[in-house]
């Protein structure tokens, strides 16, 4: 099984990867080729994903049954220990209610993303 995520890429390259795989939400590819073919499709994916960012997960023998591949991408794999996690870099830690909100927001809109009543 091969998922491949798609952010902001070019439509030429969602329309090669429906030669292959079947797209079941826009930027969302899902099929199960060959390792062969699955390599080749991610050098493609990488070559013409342009200011875009991809993430590609598919079937592994390892201990958790998948692994997972990133371009260019806040968010790494990261190898611990056998296991397959995901590495946030720290500038990108959720706000919290702490937080101050830009002018302009709706009280609404302020609740649902800083929390707070």
């Amino acid at each position: 099984m091969t998922i491949i995520v798609l952010t902001n890429c070019p439509a030429t390259l969602r329309g090669f990867l429906t030669r292959w795989l079947l797209e079941i939400s826009p930027g969302v590819f899902l099929g199960g080729p060959s390792d062969r073919i699955r390599r080749a499709l991610w050098e493609e994916v990488k070559a013409y994903s342009g200011q875009g960012r991809a993430l590609l997960a598919y079937s592994d023998a390892g201990e958790q049954g998948y692994a997972l591949e990133t371009n260019d991408h806040k968010w790494h794999p990261v190898n611990h220990e056998g296991l397959t996690l995901i590495r946030r870099p720290k500038d990108g830690q959720a706000r919290t209610a702490t937080a101050v909100p830009a002018k302009g927001w709706s009280k609404a809109a302020k609740r649902r993303r800083f929390g707070g009543r």
